[in-house]
């Protein structure tokens, strides 16, 4: 598993499908519904890609209590999902009601339960930002890894994070634990809100298994030719 996730990263479900639509002749084509489309939309988006034989990461980001958490995936491990995430700093009690939740929903429907992602830090945010803000004393390294730790223990599949970290991530856990990173940008592209961005050769080489790509496809002049140039460059250093 080292798919290119494409970011649905747009407001209603006729520019996600058209974008879709688009790409309906790459293999494996697999995408991410994030909170905008979701909470724009809602679960009828899941079911048209589903109806397109899309893979579906719905990027939610849960955070709450664990009995809340775990009511809400069940829900969504009804919904025939490959990949849903949570923040790791939720804690481990959240992590694995969240799992638990997954698999329950994902059993009433007969379906294989998605694999949950923890959201390490995000890609938007210095080592600077989360010291002064956060509060976290320890450096971004260490950070990423003590919540990549975390996650696993607590069951999760993967974490997110930058793939600057993905050395980190692969060190600190299990060969089958996934890192799936975000803040991917072509080198001629701006980092926009992003401050730990890498390209996509960049991401193969330091053993991302899978990147997130959204502004560089979804806003390109022609999103086919963005997405085979993403996929030569991931495709030609990918481990």
């Amino acid at each position: 598993m080292r798919p290119i996730i494409v970011a649905l990263d747009v407001s209603t479900q006729q520019q996600a499908l058209a974008l879709v639509d688009q790409l309906a002749n790459e293999n494996d084509l697999m995408v991410k519904v994030g909170m905008e489309l979701f909470y724009a939309v809602g679960p009828t988006i899941v079911t048209a890609l589903r109806q397109r034989g899309v893979a579906i990461f719905l990027d939610l980001k849960l955070y709450d209590i664990p009995h809340t958490v775990e009511r809400a995936m069940c829900q969504l491990g009804r919904q025939e999902l490959a990949l849903v995430t949570v923040h790791a700093s939720g804690g481990s009690a959240m992590i694995r009601a969240a799992k638990r939740g997954l698999a329950q929903g994902a059993a009433i429907a007969g379906v294989a339960p998605a694999k949950l992602l923890a959201i390490t830090q995000l890609t938007s945010t210095s080592e600077v930002q989360m010291q002064a803000e956060q509060l976290i004393t320890v450096d971004l390294p260490t950070a990423v890894t003590h919540l990549t730790r975390l996650a696993q223990r607590a069951g999760a599949d993967g974490v997110v994070s930058s793939a600057l970290e993905t050395p980190l991530v692969h060190a600190a856990t299990t060969a089958d634990f996934l890192s799936i990173t975000p803040g991917i940008r072509l080198a001629q592209d701006r980092a926009d809100d992003q401050q730990r961005i890498v390209t996509p050769a960049e991401a193969a080489e330091l053993g991302s298994d899978g990147i997130v790509v959204g502004r560089s496809i979804t806003q390109a002049s022609n999103p086919v030719v963005a997405y085979h140039q993403i996929l030569q460059e991931w495709e030609s250093t990918c481990r």
